[in-house]
């Protein structure tokens, strides 16, 4: 069932639900433009949006544009993890190399204010930030690069520092994300096909294990279940998304996984449902799916966008899922035709 849509200025890449209490309603999504010509540039912005997905005879303000900001080209979005800060953090890895970190704040005058602003920044590479994840303390970011390098930045004291940085694979690494179980570990996947894992605590950063043979063409998404210690997805060009046992990583857990027929760029597991996942599939929109044991199961597809399916999101906070509102609201995006999309299920996901 939709609810809004929105264009924007740019071309849509990343949308991100707030997870911080306070802050469920507010939606951010990002763009990438390309100014081809002698001297190429690459910019973009962060769209700040209210949602309001309550099902009111007759209204319409369901998504409320609050504020915009210009920047440069960026990749990728994410919030800061909530309880670790006073104010939500939303960092960026854009296509000039920067991670930057930009604070929500807010103000009520009888009507509440939501502003970004733009707190700290740092040069990590002359290569371009393709990913960012952060990790479960708020203290640290892992961020892919373009020439196959990853690098740790710590952010304290509202300052960011690169504490690591190693070379991880031969092309694009366009994913990595800390193990919410195990911050020590991180993830890696890139467009050599290779998924690997390393290990914070031996420096420089040691391998803990690289799967080679599973991925038949560039890893674009991975993400660890916050339900199951052992359980991680990853998503592929190769149009599969994949299930991982952690403790036997020389396969997937089920061989043949589920294909979504398009390149799955995206997974977010549902905040409080376990086994749900939300992916992005390029050319073949968007799909829910049912994840139970050695079984895949595709509940749902989207496919209301004209163009690359490249931004998903779980709205966050339990209130948002209560018994009489067991459909979730979903927000995506889309590359060419610059357009956002909140939306809820048309079946009952209530699993």
């Amino acid at each position: 069932m939709d609810i809004a849509h929105y264009y924007l200025d740019g071309n849509a890449d990343a949308v991100e639900f707030c997870p911080h209490d306070s802050y469920h309603h507010v939606l951010a999504a990002s763009t990438y433009n390309l100014q081809e010509g002698d001297r190429p540039s690459r910019h973009g912005s962060i769209s700040l949006f209210s949602v309001d997905g309550s099902d009111i005879a007759g209204g319409d303000d369901h998504l409320d544009l609050v504020c915009s900001v210009e920047t440069s080209g960026i990749f990728d979005i994410k919030w800061s993890p909530p309880g670790q800060h006073s104010n939500p953090f939303l960092s960026q890895a854009d296509a000039d190399g920067y991670l930057r970190i930009h604070v929500l704040e807010s103000s009520c005058n009888g009507v509440e204010e939501i502003n970004l602003k733009h707190m700290t920044s740092e040069k990590i590479s002359d290569s371009m930030c393709l990913y960012l994840d952060w990790n479960p303390s708020g203290t640290s970011m892992t961020v892919g690069l373009s020439d196959g390098s990853v690098s740790i930045v710590s952010f304290l004291e509202s300052k960011l520092e690169i504490q690591e940085e190693w070379k991880a694979h031969d092309f694009e690494l366009w994913t990595t994300a800390f193990d919410i179980h195990q911050p020590n570990l991180v993830y890696t996947g890139s467009d050599d096909c290779k998924f690997s894992c390393w290990d914070l605590r031996d420096g420089p950063s040691s391998l803990v294990f690289q799967n080679s043979k599973a991925h038949k063409m560039g890893v674009c998404c991975i993400q660890k279940s916050s339900h199951d210690p052992n359980s991680l997805v990853t998503g592929s060009y190769d149009e599969t998304l994949r299930v991982w046992d952690l403790r036997t990583i020389s396969k997937p857990v089920n061989e043949t996984s589920i294909g979504l027929g398009g390149g799955v760029w995206r997974v977010k597991h549902h905040p409080y449902i376990p086994n749900l996942v939300l992916a992005a599939c390029m050319h073949n929109g968007f799909a829910i799916v049912s994840i139970k044991g050695n079984e895949a199961q595709v509940l749902e597809t989207y496919k209301k966008h004209d163009s690359l399916a490249y931004g998903a999101d779980w709205q966050k906070g339990e209130a948002n899922h209560r018994v009489e509102r067991t459909k979730p609201i979903v927000a995506t995006c889309s590359f060419y035709d610059k357009l956002v999309r909140v939306w809820k299920p048309e079946n009952e996901i209530n699993l």
